[in-house]
């Protein structure tokens, strides 16, 4: 039973967490004062190196006495809550000192990356609490109602889905179609709660980019409408246009990352320069501070009628690809991506990665791609000139005609 320069660093990254907590508990006012909990700074360290220890003990096959120590520290924080308890029920600290407990015994017996990862979050979670608690605040029923449905799509009717395939033209797949309901269902989502919980009072450059997170063409229509009703904003709007259409290509690339990265190491070369220029011209917006008015309540993109409609459609598109890449090969391809991107870009993205997974060649699937976000810019450029007013029709038509223009250029060059 050794103790080497290994556990001496074993423990020390268990000290370092303790302290860490320790000093938010004292910092917070939560080891001071008539509500005290019983642990402070020292306690926390003290409380890590005894974890440490253990973890040291158990290892070197001690176990025992570890055990004896642990059940020891564990007595002390259920009476020392059971003591707090008479005067203020809030148990963060006992739990904290419990999870550091469990880190201080992974990091002794040498798990001391996951025994650190484990003390950050909790560190970030503990200073973090009014943030949280206001996020928190900022949610109502419907949103709570579709992070519940959320996980019961994902974690009860996922798995009952049969693998596949089923059926002509490719087969169905319903597993791996639900699973990508779920993850476009979950990038609106994050687009939905961001542009909720910071885009209001935000400025309209802000309030755009987070709405294109759910929809860069109903962003960039609703932007376009509002220059109707304020078109002395039309800049601020225009950026707002702007940002949404940015915001397609970061998500474009990361949900083909997820499902065939050899789309996206073959896409992202072409979507650089139109993210720059749409970047530049959204951070011109910034400058104009306007006051975002209640803009029109999203529908919230959770909805179990909206997920089966969404599968449906896109194994309707699967089908039509299939068919028109076996029929007309290369062409019907291409096709196909300037149809789907008037329409619908996830869709586009999901059946160019299901190609490339099957072994077309990652060059070709990702100029359909490209293809398709041309054919998407173009239809928001006519949306910007048909519907816009003011400054926001030729701020936001130049600005989503330069995105094309690069666009295609990228496609000319490859």
């Amino acid at each position: 039973m050794s103790f080497d320069l290994t556990a001496l660093w074993n423990l020390t990254v268990a000290v370092l967490g303790g302290l860490g907590i320790g000093i938010e508990r004292e910092w917070s006012g939560h080891a001071a004062g008539a509500r005290a909990h019983f642990a402070g700074v020292r306690t926390f360290t003290l409380l890590a190196l005894a974890s440490g220890l253990a973890g040291w003990l158990w290892s070197a096959g001690a176990q025992g006495p570890a055990l004896i120590l642990l059940a020891g520290m564990g007595a002390l924080i259920v009476a020392a809550y059971f003591a707090a308890s008479r005067r203020d029920v809030d148990g963060t600290t006992e739990v904290a000192a419990f999870v550091v407990m469990a880190a201080g015994v992974l990091a002794g017996s040498g798990n001391n990356r996951v025994a650190a990862g484990i003390m950050a979050v909790t560190l970030l979670l503990l200073v973090e609490k009014s943030r949280l608690h206001s996020f928190v605040a900022k949610l109502d029923r419907e949103e709570i109602r579709a992070a519940v449905r959320f996980a019961v799509m994902a974690t009860v009717i996922l798995p009952l889905l049969p693998e596949g395939p089923y059926g002509p033209f490719g087969g169905i797949r319903p597993r791996a179609l639900w699973a990508l309901v779920l993850l476009f269902s979950g990038l609106s989502f994050v687009g939905f709660a961001a542009r909720r919980t910071f885009g209001r009072n935000r400025g309209y450059a802000i309030a755009g980019t987070l709405g294109g997170m759910i929809s860069s063409t109903g962003a960039t229509l609703t932007m376009a409408e509002l220059s109707r009703k304020k078109p002395e904003i039309g800049r601020a709007l225009a950026s707002g246009a702007l940002g949404a259409n940015t915001v397609l290509f970061p998500r474009v690339l990361f949900s083909s990352l997820i499902l065939a990265p050899a789309l996206a190491q073959a896409l992202w070369p072409a979507c650089v320069v139109p993210a720059l220029i749409g970047v530049a011209l959204t951070m011109r917006g910034l400058r104009g501070a306007h006051a975002v008015e209640r803009l029109e309540r999203e529908k919230n993109p959770l909805q179990f009628k909206a997920a089966i409609q969404m599968t449906l459609f896109f194994q309707l598109v699967l089908f039509a690809v299939w068919f028109a890449t076996s029929r007309l090969g290369t062409q019907g391809l291409y096709g196909s991506a300037v149809v789907l991107g008037l329409v619908e870009m996830d869709a586009l993205t999901i059946s160019m990665a299901r190609l490339t997974a099957s072994g077309t060649a990652a060059e070709i699937t990702a100029r359909a791609v490209t293809i398709g976000i041309i054919s998407n810019t173009i239809v928001k450029l006519g949306i910007a000139i048909v519907v816009g007013r003011g400054r926001f029709r030729p701020l936001a038509a130049i600005g989503l005609a330069l995105m094309a223009l690069a666009l295609g250029a990228a496609l000319v060059w490859r």
